[in-house]
This record gives structure tokens, sequence and C-alpha cells, in this order.
């Protein structure tokens, strides 16, 4: 009995551990987000402020056009995220539950998808882009991401779990091959489909190299791109403002997920998937 009272204290230190661990970074940016640029750089380190300076929040507003960006960003991740679902859905079931020619080879090449990094395709996509005159738009910051291989992998996954005996039951009674999607498919796949969304609008959130590659103008740019305006200053980097900024990026998407986590953790407890 000693023995699993001292194993429960020993794991909940080592968690607590972690977790101060993983949250001072956080802390840390807080901090520095409301204080002066004199006391960022004293000698004596202090996590909380002498005097909170929320006048730098106004400060980044003047610098650069933060709502526009912030609605850009949300335009985006949401277009990208649309679009994904409305693809991916089908196309997983397509790979799940039909049979045709060359099904095999077609999804192997969504599953190389995945393990092309960006980088790799960059100039095809930004040639694609500018042939078409779709630089300096919002939709030629959604197009090349609008396929998710990662998507269709993991959806065709959940949808293989379904049980056959479902399917049939949904023909006898007059499905098709939409209504069962709808109706079955998708109720079922739920934790799977929140799960990716949540991967699909924090990637595209935090994406700088495509928008600063296609975006030269404030109106279509999103809120990384603004946030570098602070990194590259001949003056140097602001700390205070930089920061700031960055937690202006970063609250949206903590909010999002802390807003989202109960349904996240719920659909995988209520899940009716059996195998």
């Amino acid at each position: 009995m000693e023995e699993k009272k001292y194993e429960v204290v020993v794991k909940v230190l080592i968690l607590h551990t972690v977790a101060v661990i993983m949250i001072l970074p956080f802390v840390w940016l807080v901090s520095t987000a409301l204080k002066s640029p004199v006391e960022v750089f004293t000698p004596t380190l202090s996590l909380i402020p002498e005097k909170l300076m929320w006048s730098n929040f106004a400060a980044i507003m003047d610098r650069a056009p933060f709502w526009l960006y912030m609605l850009n960003t949300v335009i985006v991740c949401a277009g990208i995220l649309a679009i994904q679902l409305t693809l991916v859905i089908p196309a997983a079931y397509a790979f799940a539950r039909l049979d045709f020619p060359g099904k095999d080879v077609m999804f192997l090449l969504f599953v190389i998808q995945i393990m092309l990094p960006l980088e790799s395709i960059i100039i095809p996509n930004y040639l694609i882009t500018k042939k078409l005159g779709l630089l300096n738009t919002r939709t030629g910051l959604i197009l090349p991401f609008v396929a998710s291989g990662f998507g269709t992998f993991m959806l065709r996954q959940t949808f293989k779990q379904v049980p056959q005996a479902l399917e049939d039951a949904a023909l006898i009674d007059g499905a098709g091959h939409l209504r069962f999607i709808w109706y079955v498919l998708i109720p079922l796949s739920r934790p799977t489909i929140v799960t990716f969304s949540m991967i699909s609008i924090a990637t595209h959130w935090n994406d700088y190299f495509w928008p600063l590659i296609i975006t030269d103008v404030d109106r279509v740019r999103t809120l990384t791109i603004g946030l570098g305006m602070f990194v590259q200053q001949e003056s140097g980097s602001d700390w205070t403002l930089l920061m700031a900024a960055t937690l202006f990026v970063c609250v949206p998407i903590i909010a999002f997920f802390l807003a989202t986590q109960k349904t996240f953790i719920k659909s995988f407890l209520t899940s009716g998937i059996k195998g």
C-alpha cells in the first residue's frame, strides 16, 4: 500500500514538473508583453511587471493593421477547412468502402503527399498561383491546401472501422452513398473530424512561409506576417511589442482549443464505432 502511494506521489510530482516547464515560456511571454522596454532588460529576473503596460497592445495596432490580419487569417483558415472537409470526406469514403480500379495506387499517391514538405513544392505552387492571377488574394492563400492527404488518410482509417452491418442496414432502408455518409459515417467519425479540424486550423493559423511569398499588400496579409514586422526592424527587435503581438496571435487559437476540448474528449467517449 505504501509503495502505491509512493508511486502516485512520484507520478504527480513528475506531471507537475513537466506542466510547469511547458507553461513557463507562455508565462514569460505574457509577462514581457506587459512590461516596459526598460524593465525587460533589467539584470534581475521578474515575471511580475512593476507596471502593467496595456499600452503595448495599442502600440502594435498603430504599427500594423492587426484586426485586418486577424480577419484575413480567420477567412483563410475557415475557407481551407471547409473545402478540405468537402473533398476529404467523399475521398476517404471511396478509399474505405468502395472498390474501383487503381484504388491502391491512388491511395499510395495520397499517402506520398503527406511525406512531401511544403518547401519541396513551393516553386510549382507559386508559378501556378501566379499564372492564375491569384497573387495577393485570399484565394491564392487557400487553394494550395484544399486537398489534404493527411485528412484523407485519417478519415479512411476511421471509415474502415464502421461495421459492414450498418452499411447493409442503410442500403436496405434505401439510403444511397450520400445519405450513408451524412447520417451514419459523419456522426460516427466525429472524433476524427474534430481532431483533423483542430490540426488544420492550428497549422494554417501559424503558417508563415506561403503568405510571405505570395502577399505584399496589407489587405490580404495574415497574422504571422504582421508578427514578422516586429522582428525585421533596422533598430532591432522591440521585445515588448513583439511579445504583445505574439500574445495577440496566440490567444485566439488557445481560446479555440479550450472551447472545443470538451467536445473533442466527449466525442471520443461517446463514439459509437465498434470493432
